[in-house]
């Protein structure tokens, strides 16, 4: 009798799961085609940004969603030499590389300090960091603009620089401090039993091991960085400081826009952070998860 009992209990376990797996199987099909929807309505935006970029104003007035009849590639080469888009694309770089790589050093630091050193007043330091959070940047414009005109930085890229590291600084500590309070101390304690210094500790061993984290936290920071307006239009004045979301009102008059020029301006200024993103991607992953997880 056990090996008919047997037989029939396998052949309802079987039953049971065919079920499971065809549910199993609808809900996956129903999940790809919401994400395929979503990245269709993600999609679409940038390539209707192209074929923009590629029209007159005429065309854009009379068919803004058809696709362009005379292509107007002559668009992207006005806008690099004519519109001096070339030097605003330099600035913009050199400021977002120039604060994302001091932002992430600073932060590494602070959060280093904060989760590997005893001292008295972490948290609080913490805490204060944290508040930054908090502050809406539109309310700091006229504060920072008096200090910079004081200590003769209006109209300098070192007050871009400046400013974008301290208001990305509490977002790239709090991003950090996940993923150093998972890091293992076996490492660190080993080499202070080799008598390394603190600075070797940092520099050679907590630094390279935080890698995946730290090109999460660039990746945002270059993002915020590349298309900031507000500091760029309140500090600098010059022509030869601005950068591409404010050298983009060139193509703006009191009379006529070029419509074209601004599509083949914002195309370009979308393509190095869109680059960077497919690069850094698969890192940009493993820093989310391994900082979300503890223990």
């Amino acid at each position: 009798m056990e090996p008919v009992k047997t037989a029939v209990q396998s052949s309802s376990v079987a039953r049971t799961r065919k079920p499971s797996r065809t549910i199993n199987r609808v809900a996956y099909g129903i999940l790809y085609l919401f994400l395929a929807i979503v990245a269709v309505f993600q999609i679409a935006p940038i390539v209707w940004l192209f074929f923009f970029s590629l029209k007159d104003n005429q065309e854009v007035f009379h068919s803004p969603f058809s696709l362009p009849t005379n292509p107007k590639w002559e668009n992207y080469i006005k806008v690099w030499t004519e519109g001096n888009i070339s030097q605003y694309f330099f600035n913009s770089v050199v400021y977002t590389a120039s604060a994302v790589v001091l932002t992430v050093l600073l932060a590494s630091m602070v959060t280093f300090a904060i989760t590997r050193m005893k001292w008295k007043f972490s948290r609080l330091v913490l805490g204060l960091f944290m508040v930054g959070l908090m502050i809406p940047v539109h309310s700091t414009l006229i504060p920072l603009f008096n200090t910079f005109t004081k200590i003769h930085l209006i109209d300098s890229p070192l007050s871009i620089i400046l400013s974008y590291t301290a208001f990305n600084l509490p977002i790239t500590i709090m991003i950090l401090l996940g993923f150093y309070e998972a890091l293992p101390c076996e490492m660190e304690e080993a080499a202070v039993m080799d008598g390394a210094s603190i600075h070797h500790i940092f520099f050679r061993i907590t630094l390279p091991m935080t890698s995946p984290v730290i090109a999460t936290a660039a990746i945002i920071n270059m993002i915020y960085n590349w298309n900031e307006f507000v500091f760029v239009n309140t500090f600098i004045s010059s022509d030869i400081y601005k950068t591409l979301t404010v050298g983009i009102q060139n193509f703006i008059g009191q009379y006529t826009t070029d419509w074209g020029a601004i599509g083949a301006t914002l195309v370009i200024s979308i393509l190095p952070i869109l680059t960077a993103f497919l690069i850094l991607s698969n890192r940009i992953v493993e820093g989310i998860a391994a900082g979300s997880v503890k223990g």
